[in-house]
């Protein structure tokens, strides 16, 4: 079963020191900054993936009955 999850990624207005703000809205602390919309957009999609990484110490602590893979993938 193939499944995809699509997020909304919202820019601020360049700061006074030209810094772009971007926060992914549908997962809190997603956010990051680039001096571009473009250097923003790889920057919060990086955040994304490291707020979505499993945290280390829980690994191993389910049983494999009460655990289910899922793939997600960022384009």
């Amino acid at each position: 079963m193939a499944a995809s999850l699509d997020f909304t990624i919202a820019f601020d207005p360049p700061d006074e020191d030209g810094w772009i703000v971007a926060r992914v809205l549908e997962v809190p602390g997603a956010v990051s900054q680039g001096n571009t919309r473009e250097e923003a957009r790889e920057n919060v999609v990086d955040a994304l993936q490291t707020v979505l990484t499993p945290d280390e110490d829980l690994e191993g602590k389910a049983s494999a009955d009460s655990r289910e893979h899922l793939r997600f993938t960022a384009a």
